[in-house]
């Protein structure tokens, strides 16, 4: 049996691991390995880009400054979390707000000393995305549209460390990140109509409440449209290989997303929606090998 001090220290483990969202930042890095074999450097092998130390650095710096990215964003949200998110809110709160300001502070340092082993490039990089991560969470989320867009920049900012250092930044990669960039844009635009409750009581100024559902739910479809023609643009222009099957189903679904989404009336509506784009970032990172299976097939051959 656990003593009653030990089964404490767990369950604020577990409340810091929900405060930096352990799980969202396990799929990131396993995005930035699967884009680094199969999108920036497809002719290199699967140990040298595993044992690539530079790659790792680089990726472990990220994956520490989104953790504390997210602590700093529940810091500064924890007043309305607690009216958009009881359950989740009640969890968190076991870690002090002291203690979670700490471990920021710490994080963001451990970051900048792990980029340093890359390159003097790399502690700018990173830098400069800690102090964009902490002003878009203390200053830009309270506007509207343009929080959307700093949100959505940020979610994908971690990517370009990995693209400038393989040098690759070919026309197709942009149009993959755009495409990723659009999936997150929409999910952002859905969290505002399903927060609307909190952020009218903390005086957040997101689109629904400044400009109405009617409006929000306008730029959500306008979003979709673009995404869906950004797929199409995919197919047609380039080689995705069996991952065609991934954009074909993820265009399904944002059509069935935009449909739910004038239906909808209620938080758990606007959940489901949320989920839905979930799901398709999801799918999207697991799908990257679609691009070539074949080599993914080779390899299986090798080894039997």
């Amino acid at each position: 049996m656990l003593s009653r001090k030990r089964k404490l220290f767990l369950y604020k483990l577990f409340s810091l691991f929900s405060v930096v969202r352990g799980y969202n930042i396990l799929i990131i890095v396993i995005a930035q390995y699967l884009a680094a074999k199969y999108i920036l450097a497809p002719k290199k092998g699967f140990m040298e880009i595993a044992l690539d130390g530079h790659l790792f650095a680089l990726i472990l710096a990220s994956a520490v400054a989104i953790a504390a990215g997210y602590i700093i964003n529940n810091f500064y949200d924890a007043e309305k979390d607690l009216i958009n998110r009881p359950k989740k809110s009640m969890l968190d709160r076991l870690v002090s707000q002291r203690t979670k300001i700490t471990t920021y502070f710490t994080l963001n340092f451990i970051s900048v000393a792990i980029a340093s082993f890359v390159s003097v490039n790399a502690v700018i990089f990173f830098s400069a995305y800690i102090f964009g991560i902490w002003f878009y969470s203390h200053k830009m989320k309270k506007i509207p549209f343009l929080g959307n867009l700093t949100s959505a920049m940020l979610a994908i900012t971690p990517f370009f460390a990995v693209f400038i250092y393989y040098r690759n930044l070919s026309s197709v990669i942009f149009v993959h990140a755009a495409f990723l960039f659009l999936l997150i844009l929409i999910r952002e635009f859905i969290k505002d109509l399903e927060n609307i409750k909190g952020d009218l009581a903390q005086d957040y100024k997101t689109i629904p409440i400044i400009y109405g559902e009617k409006v929000s739910k306008g730029f959500i479809a306008l979003a979709a449209t673009i995404a869906i023609s950004v797929t199409v643009f995919l197919i047609s222009q380039y080689d995705t290989g069996y991952m065609r099957f991934y954009f074909y189903g993820s265009t399904v679904l944002l059509i069935l997303s935009v449909i739910i989404l004038y239906r909808a009336t209620s938080k758990s509506q606007y959940l489901l929606l949320h989920n839905i784009l979930k799901f398709i970032i999801v799918a999207g990172v697991f799908s990257i090998p679609l691009l070539n299976i074949e080599a993914i097939l080779r390899k299986i051959t090798d080894v039997l």
